[in-house]
């Protein structure tokens, strides 16, 4: 009974075993042939892959080029300003613009025109750097950077270091004792607001500057010896006026005696040496900070 049974059910056709094909349920599954390509009908080329480059080009950051053009007219407005000091300041008749040496003698008129030289050469790089732009010319752009690099030598060596010390110097003697610096009689000569000109803008003025564009340093021991000369220089020149006219160019120095008079030049020369190394670590820490900024922003872009 059981041989007419195995004899009456049919068998199930056994497969042959599939070579290089998929495994489902833990069976070989043949793959299905490619059908021919049709006359006339040439087969499609496989997509290219695109792979997304490892490390894509930097863009400038918004931070890079900050308000290029609002820069230039804050340049221009500090420049007036600081013209409108000095013609201001030179109207004034006062004793002091009378004797040798006249508004040279005081290191607040040398710092104006300083700072006024200073902006005035800002003012010629942006307006050549708007001519220059886009024409390909090489002398043009050889003296542009010519420009740009004795812009960066005076706000390292003289713009900052020196407008710094005249405001700090300055405000510190005026609130131990404003009759050693700045006597009440003054006040009769020159308004408030010219006062703060020459003493309190100097600072943030040169602050925003160094704030709106990098500027690059010389290195350290020519930025040094540079500012020392400057120093030595001023101290040299007040000395002789003290020689040729018997009074000192500020009433304080002729209340301390002469070994005082030693330290506190002294100090100021190594006041103004640490003012520059300021200057070049305060720069340094503005545009690190403004890349790293960059590169945070840009961060959310690239992934």
């Amino acid at each position: 009974m059981t041989e007419v049974t195995e004899a009456l059910t049919p068998r199930r056709p056994e497969r042959p075993p599939a070579r290089g094909g998929r495994r489902a349920r833990g069976r070989a599954v043949p793959r299905a042939p490619r059908s021919p390509a049709r006359p006339g009908f040439p087969r499609r080329p496989p997509r290219p892959r695109l792979r997304p480059p490892s490390s894509p080009p930097r863009q400038p950051g918004p931070l890079a080029n900050m308000a290029l053009v609002p820069c230039q007219v804050l340049r221009a407005a500090i420049l007036l300003s600081y013209c409108s000091i000095l013609c201001n300041y030179k109207a004034i008749e006062m004793p002091s613009h009378q004797t040798y040496g006249g508004s040279w003698k005081f290191l607040t008129f040398i710092d104006l025109v300083i700072q006024a030289v200073f902006f005035g050469i800002c003012v010629l790089s942006d307006l050549s750097s708007l001519l220059t732009r886009g024409s390909g010319n090489q002398e043009q752009e050889r003296q542009l950077k010519k420009l740009i690099s004795l812009r960066d030598w005076m706000l390292a060596v003289l713009a900052f270091p020196v407008g710094v010390f005249v405001v700090a110097v300055f405000w510190i003697i005026y609130a131990y004792d404003r009759e050693m610096i700045y006597p009440k009689l003054l006040d009769n000569f020159i308004p408030g607001w010219l006062n703060h000109g020459m003493h309190t803008t100097v600072l943030p003025f040169i602050l925003i500057e160094m704030r709106t564009s990098h500027h690059a340093y010389p290195s350290r021991s020519s930025g040094l010896a540079a500012i020392c000369t400057f120093s030595v220089g001023y101290i040299l020149w007040v000395c002789w006026v003290h020689h040729v006219t018997g009074m000192w160019v500020y009433p304080f120095l002729e209340h301390i005696g002469p070994g005082a008079r030693i330290v506190f030049f002294g100090s100021t020369t190594v006041l103004m040496n640490f003012l520059y190394l300021l200057g070049e670590v305060l720069n340094n820490y503005i545009w690190d900070t403004q890349r790293s900024m960059e590169e945070e922003k840009e961060k959310p872009k690239l992934e």
